[in-house]
């Protein structure tokens, strides 16, 4: 009886870990592997949402390639020129058509040389001439830089004053909240391009009296920024709503947090995707908007450039040199699905709701 007694506890086991008729370690189950994997996933080790987010950004090969094309050109446009004004033959031209001028001259965007009027590519204009002799390629850079400059100033002032009207609005109600509400629906009644064409053309002579050549520029950056911002403040006050429910920040008032650190430290900070792709996708519309008044002639003044402006000054020599106008076209037309592109793949990166 002893040596069975023996027996029996040996066979069944009593140590951790041991079954009870094999003295064998526990294989892992399914559910254990997966759960493995799951810690195991770059999202899983990430030390924030925002890395999580980043990393499914960069997985988005169609706004990757869109952000490269993005890179590309703006770099060509604000770095090209210092490059660009080195490069090329010596022609023979100027006021007296018979001087010899380098590229630092007829590569400029506003230099006219009467003696190369709507020239095809060549050695010194690799896209050719205007109908006044300028430089395409040269024009191209200048008007980007001003499609840039454009929406980085309208989108920074979108930005600043929606973020700060909504937050503001969506936590603590009350006449903030009425005023806003009233005043973006007079702006949803009344068009953003309507108000900048009603805006430019009004007020233009007298901001070009005042301010210069850049007059006009600088009131249709303010006109966009003036209608487009309360756009901005809706979505941030929807989600500020939202978010000052949260446990969070109840959890932090009642420790005593003050409405201003709960805002700065628990709100704002949670309103970064909502803000970043509104934000992206804002910059499609400016850019539109900027070439649209310049191609109407509301917007950028000669001798400037605008990618509106240069294809509004190559529509009449469609058939006399047509590649004048399928330049500015084709660069608008990459920037903005460009842009597009990169903002959907930020509101899907950004997205709580997602997930892979």
């Amino acid at each position: 009886m002893t040596i069975n007694s023996d027996f029996d506890n040996q066979a069944v086991g009593t140590q951790p870990g041991v079954g009870p008729f094999y003295d064998t370690p526990n294989i892992p189950t399914q559910a254990m592997l997966d759960t493995q994997v799951m810690m195991d996933s770059p999202e899983a080790k990430s030390r924030s949402p925002f890395l999580a987010s980043l990393r499914r950004f960069t997985r988005d090969k169609r706004a990757m390639i869109s952000l490269a094309l993005i890179v590309i050109i703006v770099g060509i446009a604000f770095i090209g020129p210092i490059i660009y004004m080195h490069i090329g033959p010596t022609i023979i031209g100027g006021p007296s058509l018979q001087d010899h001028i380098g590229p630092l001259i007829y590569h400029d965007p506003t230099h006219q040389e009467l003696t190369k009027l709507n020239q095809p590519p060549s050695a010194a204009y690799p896209l050719g001439t205007d109908q006044l002799g300028r430089d395409i390629l040269a024009r191209l850079m200048a008007g980007v830089q001003v499609s840039i400059v454009i929406a980085a100033v309208v989108v920074t002032f979108d930005v600043v004053l929606g973020l700060v009207i909504g937050t503001l609005a969506g936590f603590f109600g009350g006449w903030m909240d009425t005023f806003l509400a009233r005043f973006t629906d007079l702006m949803f009644a009344f068009p953003i391009l309507l108000f900048a064409i009603l805006a430019a053309a009004t007020l233009g002579p007298a901001f070009i009296d005042r301010f210069g050549p850049s007059g006009r520029l600088f009131l249709v950056a303010l006109a966009l920024g003036f209608t487009i911002w309360p756009q901005m403040a809706r979505y941030v006050r929807g989600q500020t709503l939202s978010l000052k429910g949260q446990q969070y920040v109840e959890a932090a008032r009642s420790v005593g947090g003050t409405d201003r650190a709960v805002i700065t430290r628990h709100i704002v900070p949670n309103l970064f995707n909502i803000v970043l792709t509104a934000a992206t996708l804002d910059i499609v519309g400016i850019i539109t908007a900027e070439a649209t008044l310049s191609l109407i002639g509301l917007g950028v003044q000669a001798p400037g450039s605008s990618l509106g402006l240069m294809i509004s000054d190559a529509s009449g020599q469609i058939y006399i040199q047509w590649t004048e106008v399928l330049w500015p076209v084709l660069v608008l037309a990459a920037l903005v699905l460009a842009f597009s592109f990169v903002g959907d793949g930020v509101g899907d990166a950004f997205n709580p709701r997602l997930k892979d």
